[in-house]
């Protein structure tokens, strides 16, 4: 019988180092604990789906002091639910510097 080698377990990888760009996300958290999602239709769908009294237990929930009239909330729950998913994107990274202008980058290189 022949001796399995140790290479047949390994596996492969992408080798790419992933940064963590805000402290939430170094501490483990995704962005999916406050809301339950990312997605933007998905919240969208939620919302639409809960009752006016469930509607107000999720503002208190998500820090939001609930209001009477609906639509107003929902607007107001969906301001808070996109500043707080931008917080979790990454930024779109350049493929190569001929996709963007000179002036551009110039004004990117001012923070480095």
């Amino acid at each position: 019988m022949a001796k399995k080698s140790k290479l047949d377990n390994l596996s492969q990888t992408h080798g790419k180092v992933e940064k963590p760009i805000t402290l939430d996300q170094v501490w483990g958290n995704d962005g999916k604990r406050k809301y339950g999602t990312l997605d933007p239709v998905e919240y969208d769908q939620y919302l639409k789906n809960l009752g006016k009294s469930d509607l107000q237990a999720h503002a208190v929930k998500v820090n939001l002091v609930p209001i009477d009239d609906r639509q107003t909330l929902i607007k107001r729950l969906k301001q808070e639910f996109i500043k707080h998913a931008s917080q979790f994107k990454t930024r779109p990274k350049f493929k190569n510097n001929k996709d963007v202008s000179k002036s551009t980058l110039d004004i990117l290189s001012e923070g480095r």
